[in-house]
């Protein structure tokens, strides 16, 4: 008997991820990627870019605002994926760092579903994504505050 059981629910990665991923990290062309999944759950692609600034305040306003379908076509509030490129000063006075962070984005009021699925096709799109320094998990709007973001990054060596 043929067995049809799928044992990776996990989405797949949309080439655009690895372009913009790429034209953030090597190009220094966007500060921030976020990306979501496809209303069919089957592929991962780019939700928007960094195009603006003060871009930090407009990538968590997207982030808080982001919304997901359901299955029966409900709006809701929506997970994402994003990668943020950080840069600081350190405190002992030895210049500036970056970090590519990695956030999975996914609040404690989304859907339950929505959650699941993000959850699981997270390592898909990090395996797609050398490079990244660091991930955070961030589950609510105070999470994402621009300080306590750089202090998780810098492991508090962050002026």
């Amino acid at each position: 008997m043929a067995n049809h059981t799928h044992a990776s629910n996990s989405a797949t990665v949309n080439e655009e991820c690895i372009t913009a991923y790429n034209d953030l990290k090597l190009n220094k062309k966007y500060k921030y990627v976020i990306f979501k999944l496809s209303d069919d759950n089957k592929e991962i692609v780019v939700d928007s870019t960094s195009e603006s600034s003060p871009e930090y305040d407009d990538f968590r306003k997207k982030l808080i605002n982001a919304k997901t379908k359901s299955k029966t076509g409900a709006v809701g509030k929506g997970p994402r994926y994003a990668v943020y490129d950080f840069e600081y000063n350190l405190a002992s006075g030895e210049g500036v760092r970056n970090k590519i962070t990695f956030i999975a984005w996914s609040p404690d009021d989304a859907g339950i579903m929505a959650k699941m699925v993000y959850a699981s096709s997270k390592e898909a799109l990090k395996r797609a994504l050398p490079g990244i320094a660091t991930e955070v998990q961030a589950n609510d709007a105070d999470d994402i505050e621009y300080d306590s973001l750089v202090k998780t990054v810098s492991k508090g060596t962050a002026a």
